[in-house]
């Protein structure tokens, strides 16, 4: 099974990812849990490109395939060989914060993105993305930290971000579910182990 977490930054991923994993742990499962981009040498190098503030300006297009080529190696690196010996995969973010990064807020073709991104992924998806939505002020107040690159876009790009998450929510409802993640952290990770269950209860029924 494949599960991936998805949502602006301020929803709390990191924390309902952890916490995730744990509670799939404990019902049996093996767990591998990685981050998009991230979690292989060249993901790291990558991510470390796109999020410093400090680099060199990123064209849109540029900054979309240096995503894409992180996923690509996360997908052959980690994700593919975990899956195929029945790992349970656990991942923050992965193609849909493309789509929505790179294409609804940054005004790149969203159906060539979800195109190019097939061909990064070899075709391996989530059976389920869990989206995280909260209002933009809640997510703004919960960063207290430096903003990375990627989070100094300004509140328009914000917007367009939520905005873009729920209207690709809309577009797969049978892929991704949109969580409150205005709640408290254990009503989240409640709502998130509802939704894996009624995926998986659906895919065994269809088996």
């Amino acid at each position: 099974m494949f599960l991936t977490l998805d949502g602006i930054d301020g929803t709390g991923k990191s924390t309902q990812l952890g916490l995730l994993a744990d509670w799939l742990r404990s019902a049996g499962h093996e767990v591998v849990a990685c981050r998009d981009p991230g979690s292989t040498p060249l993901g790291e190098a990558i991510r470390q490109i796109l999020l410093d503030s400090r680099q060199a300006p990123i064209a849109r297009t540029s900054e979309m395939l240096l995503y894409m080529a992180a996923r690509a190696q996360l997908v052959a690196e980690v994700i593919s060989p975990a899956l195929a010996t029945g790992k349970t995969v656990v991942c923050d973010r992965f193609l849909l914060a493309n789509v929505v990064y790179q294409g609804h807020a940054g005004g790149l073709d969203v159906e060539n993105l979800w195109q190019i991104g097939r061909v990064a992924t070899a075709g391996v998806e989530p059976d389920l993305t869990l989206l995280l939505d909260v209002p933009l002020e809640i997510a703004a107040a919960r960063m207290n930290r430096p903003l990375d690159r990627m989070e100094q876009q300004g509140d328009t790009y914000r917007v367009r971000l939520r905005e873009g998450f729920l209207s690709e929510a809309a577009r797969r409802p049978e892929r991704i579910a949109v969580i409150d993640a205005a709640q408290t952290v254990d009503a989240v990770h409640a709502d998130i182990r509802a939704a894996i269950s009624h995926t998986l209860n659906a895919q065994q029924a269809s088996h």
